[in-house]
């Protein structure tokens, strides 16, 4: 989603994603979650290619003898990926990507890194794949810098599996009248770097009236910009509804922030995949579809309360 076009989602969407984003703290205390790293091929049998991994022959030959996909990922955008108190990679891509696994008979291993740098780890050949709440935009797509509209990369095909949108949220019982994007002007907003909302609030920035500009304070990680604003060194933060959601309802029981206006409308998240990697793209897609069509995909984002984001099919570089 680019920040010059979003639009808001009419209302009766919006409400059907927080009925279900709302749920997932619910959700979480009633289901135990593993540890995720590696996939969750719990019975081994899907490593190497065996009967019970029926689309193993579509990924690459050097993927398949090494049994193991390379995701990177900021480990810290609860609840889509995130680690648990013993430090096990949990959410709903290591659980979405598990599924994928038993499909490719790979093992598919998170490895943490800061957000603005994973499409750079493509592009090194330190990850095979990027999996991270990333939203594919025709810029990712086209390696074009969304602040200069320059290109800066030969960009990447994404495979699309889930639709998010973007909140803004506030510390709770201190919304200073915020409810739109308009609202941030003469405000501070802590944000992601690199995200959607991080390209929205700059965006913002360029609207704003002379006198009240729009403080902007970015970060590695969405939780270091929840700390900021939970310590009173901003106004609002933004991130992908999901995340808002549930930095809602868990973050100080609850008590700390507050949802304000409605979500600007949803967009694609994408695996994001090197140009060059048309064969493991496909495969990808072809697992993705697959597990849409046995059902546990849809078992997957119910376990999250996220039900209302997700896709009947997976697509190749659907964002706008």
């Amino acid at each position: 989603m680019n920040a010059e076009t979003a639009r808001r989602v009419d209302g009766a969407r919006t409400r059907l994603v927080a009925a279900g984003a709302v749920a997932v703290a619910g959700v979480l205390l009633l289901t135990g979650c593993g540890d995720q790293t590696g996939s969750g091929n719990d019975d081994g049998k899907a490593a190497g290619g065996s009967k019970s991994a029926p689309l193993a022959d579509k990924l690459p030959k050097e993927i398949r003898d090494k049994g193991v996909i390379r995701v990177g990922s900021d480990l810290a955008y609860a609840p889509v990926e995130f680690k648990d108190k013993s430090g096990g990679v949990i959410g709903i891509d290591p659980d979405i990507a598990a599924a994928m696994g038993k499909q490719l008979g790979v093992k598919f291993e998170f490895e943490n890194g800061t957000f603005d740098t994973l499409v750079t780890g493509l592009r090194s050949n330190r990850y095979d794949i990027a999996m991270s709440a990333m939203t594919d935009t025709k810029d990712r797509q086209n390696g074009v810098d969304s602040d200069t509209g320059k290109k800066v990369g030969e960009g990447v095909d994404f495979v699309d599996y889930f639709n998010a949108g973007v909140s803004i949220y506030t510390p709770k019982g201190k919304t200073q009248g915020i409810k739109t994007w308009d609202d941030l002007c003469g405000k501070k907003i802590v944000v992601q770097r690199g995200t959607v909302s991080h390209d929205l609030a700059k965006a913002q920035a360029k609207k704003c009236p002379k006198g009240k500009t729009l403080g902007i304070q970015a970060f590695d990680d969405d939780q270091q910009a929840q700390t900021r604003l939970r310590s009173g060194g901003a106004d609002a933060g933004s991130s992908d509804f999901p995340v808002a959601a549930y930095a809602v309802k868990t973050t100080g029981g609850g008590k700390a922030f507050e949802i304000v206006g409605d979500q600007v409308e949803a967009a694609p998240y994408g695996i994001a995949v090197a140009k060059d990697k048309t064969q493991l793209r496909d495969a990808l897609q072809a697992a993705l579809n697959a597990i849409i069509e046995n059902g546990e995909y849809g078992k997957i984002v119910a376990k999250w309360g996220v039900e209302a984001g997700a896709v009947k099919e997976s697509g190749i570089n659907g964002g706008k």
